[in-house]
């Protein structure tokens, strides 16, 4: 009998999982039939016209690029930072406990709350007004927690014998963590920031509220210039646009382009993590 329900409970995960696998590939063959007839030269590189109903999205390109950039720059040393010091320096106490329990409440949290804070908070606190700093730093509040908890986990587990081998050859803590500790965590630390810098890229709520605009035919020229992003053209053509179905296959080619633009980065960073494993032999 026992035998029998481990077979039964084993074939429910499996078809589960095949049923999700099966799933996700419907969407991305959808999406690669009918947006890839719509994607040309002229369509990355040309500027916008008739209110994004024809031309190119060159802008949303490389406004979307900004912002992962900036968002990387600024969140990626934030959080391993913070994740070393909550690891490594900070007393376990009470206090530590209660960051902790703080920064995985935050990562759960609904993206338009974040939009919102950014809002309120860079934008018009600050007076950044809507731009590409007041994006960046929206984004990267959002995916700091991810990556904080991610590469305190990668920090813990390191052997403890890793770090009592080398402060008993005299080496100072933070001597000991920079050559002994994080070049074996730093794959784990990767690969939260892999999965921070997806959700990043493909947020719409948070740069909605703060940077995004649908239609701009020009580039941005500093980080305080607004600018269109993929995942708010997107949003927009296909809820907004009041030619919703003339627009229809610029729809399915500007979601196919985000969909490689977010595989690209997280192949990137994937990239970089097994190459840092194969270096450590891990």
């Amino acid at each position: 009998m026992s035998r029998g329900s481990d077979k039964i409970f084993i074939w429910v995960m499996r078809l589960a999982t095949y049923g999700v696998v099966a799933v996700i590939a419907w969407i991305l063959l959808d999406i690669i039939v009918k947006g890839a007839p719509g994607i040309n030269w002229e369509f990355i590189s040309a500027y916008p016209k008739k209110s994004g109903a024809e031309g190119g999205i060159l802008p949303a390109i490389v406004g979307t690029l900004c912002l992962v950039i900036g968002t990387i720059v600024v969140a990626l040393p934030l959080g391993m930072a913070t994740a070393i010091y909550l690891a490594e320096f900070a007393r376990q106490g009470k206090f530590t406990r209660g960051i902790r329990l703080a920064v995985a409440t935050l990562a759960g949290v609904p993206s338009i709350v974040f939009g919102l804070f950014g809002l309120g908070l860079f934008v018009l606190f600050l007076g950044m007004g809507a731009s590409i700093a007041a994006g960046c730093l929206t984004l990267a509040c959002m995916i700091l927690p991810t990556i904080i908890v991610s590469s305190e986990e990668a920090l813990h587990a390191v052997p403890r014998s890793l770090r009592e081998g080398s402060l008993a050859m005299g080496a100072t803590k933070w001597q000991s963590i920079r050559t002994n500790v994080l070049p074996y965590a730093l794959p784990g630390m990767l690969t939260g920031s892999i999965l921070g810098i997806g959700r990043a890229a493909g947020e719409t709520a948070p740069i909605l509220l703060t940077v995004a605009a649908f239609f701009l035919p020009r580039l941005p020229s500093s980080i305080l210039d607004q600018v269109m992003a993929l995942p708010y053209h997107l949003y927009v053509l296909a809820t907004q646009h009041p030619e919703a179905e003339k627009v229809r296959p610029m729809q399915y080619s500007t979601a196919l382009v985000l969909m490689i633009l977010v595989i690209t980065v997280n192949m990137g960073a994937i990239l970089l993590r097994v190459k840092i494993r194969k270096r450590l032999k891990w």
